[in-house]
């Protein structure tokens, strides 16, 4: 596939299944541009000439993919990262061949398998059995040959009863299951496009997702796009964060996920000042072990919430609540005066607050700070701040839950000398 029509060459290393050379892809905001851009792109085609050949930007366009190139072997996982927009599931549509480039050059090697969309491919009127015969039938397998792999399919999609219910009327969980089973058990594919595909579904079949794509991946090369930085580093072997169509980084799976955490932390955390005005928080800061006012610590760091507040004499107790919430907003870790039986009382002045955390726990990421004081009903924000700063917590690993804990660790089992006891 290229943005020519020319042959392409057959990539020299057998092992390199997948090769991205300069691709860009462009789109229009206008609808009305658009339809017309694409006339002129056709009439070039028809007379010969290459598809965007101007090279530039006309009016309302913009790059969705900008220059990105990257080349996958056989036995990689690649994961592509970045905010919504930034171009990841566009590159994935090239790669399956669902839209075509405007510029550069896309190699691939081998069968191709991609779930991009929920229900991709199937046909929704059709039962989710009838959608596996067809699918086997286009990859040019016989009926002799899908018979002896639909019980494996239906199986590994956990459907029995359902799949001679057509597809519209699956959950979207349901169509991923299948559509994921036909990919791995029907397609085998070389190359297999997943667009966040595991976001989808219990921990069970995630479990069986994660098992089948280390098995593909022994003669396959995979290329994952998703926003969960645990799934990410853990299957992994590298990633490519991209912004705003282009490609920032390409490398280790947790500098990346370093680098997403960082940019979320510098460009998305912007601060909201609510409440009824009858308290004021001034002078936050977030200190370290050694008091000074830092934005990011290790996991495992003690760290300390500092601030200033002035309270409306008429309270004469009030709550104060911190919170943290991650970069989907979802909130991960909370502390509460009154929760921690902690009575605070107004003096009618400013007072000065610290609220000391022994260890930081959180998985490695960023994180947005909120506070609220309340009045000691608990239910009037006298003063109430979202996303007051944020907090960067580093890592080498990523676990899959909200916590990250540090344990201490005993073996002490038959046939283990004193020696090899670790503690």
């Amino acid at each position: 596939m290229s943005a020519d029509s020319s042959p392409l060459p057959i990539p020299s290393d057998p092992d390199t299944l997948v090769r991205v050379s300069g691709v860009s892809k462009k789109f229009c905001l206008s609808l009305k541009k658009s339809l017309w851009y694409g006339l002129c792109d056709m009439g070039r085609e028809l007379t010969g000439r290459r598809r965007g050949e101007h090279g530039g930007l006309r009016t309302k366009e913009f790059w969705a993919v900008n220059n990105v190139s990257f080349e996958l072997k056989r036995g990689e996982c690649l994961g592509l990262i970045g905010r919504n927009g930034a171009g990841k599931t566009t590159l994935l549509k090239m790669l399956n061949g669902l839209i075509k480039p405007d510029a550069g050059r896309i190699e691939m090697r081998g069968r191709v398998g991609a779930l991009i969309a929920l229900g991709a491919g199937f046909n929704p009127v059709l039962t989710g059995r009838e959608n596996i015969y067809v699918n086997g039938s286009v990859l040019g397998l016989t009926k002799k040959e899908i018979d002896s792999k639909l019980d494996e399919i239906i199986d590994f999609a956990e459907i029995g009863e359902f799949i001679d219910t057509p597809v519209q009327n699956y959950s979207s969980g349901m169509a991923v299951r299948l559509g994921f089973a036909v990919a791995a058990v029907l397609i085998q594919p070389d190359i297999l496009l997943l667009d966040e595909v595991l976001a989808v579904g219990d921990a069970a079949f995630r479990s069986k997702c994660y098992a089948a794509i280390s098995d593909m991946m022994e003669n396959a090369a995979v290329i994952l796009v998703s926003h969960q930085m645990p799934t990410v580093t853990r299957i992994c072997n590298r990633v490519i964060l991209m912004g705003r169509g282009e490609k920032r980084f390409d490398g280790d799976p947790h500098e990346g996920a370093d680098l997403y955490s960082r940019l979320f932390g510098t460009d998305e955390v912007k601060s909201r000042h609510l409440g009824t005005g009858e308290a004021e928080i001034s002078g936050f800061q977030i200190r370290g072990r050694e008091g000074c006012p830092i934005q990011r610590c290790a996991h495992g760091d003690e760290i300390v919430f500092a601030f200033q507040i002035e309270v409306d004499p008429r309270y004469q107790r009030f709550i104060i609540s911190l919170s943290l919430n991650n970069r989907d907003g979802e909130l991960v870790a909370h502390c509460h005066s009154k929760y921690n039986e902690i009575e605070l009382c107004n003096t009618g002045r400013q007072m000065a607050v610290e609220i000391r955390i022994p260890r930081v726990e959180l998985n490695p990421g960023t994180y947005a700070v909120n506070l609220v004081v309340f009045d000691d009903s608990n239910m009037r924000h006298l003063d109430w701040r979202l996303q007051l700063a944020s907090l960067e917590v580093t890592g080498r690993y990523r676990g899959a839950g909200v916590v990250l804990w540090q344990a201490d660790w005993g073996l002490n089992g038959p046939g283990l000398s004193p020696e090899d006891r670790v503690v």
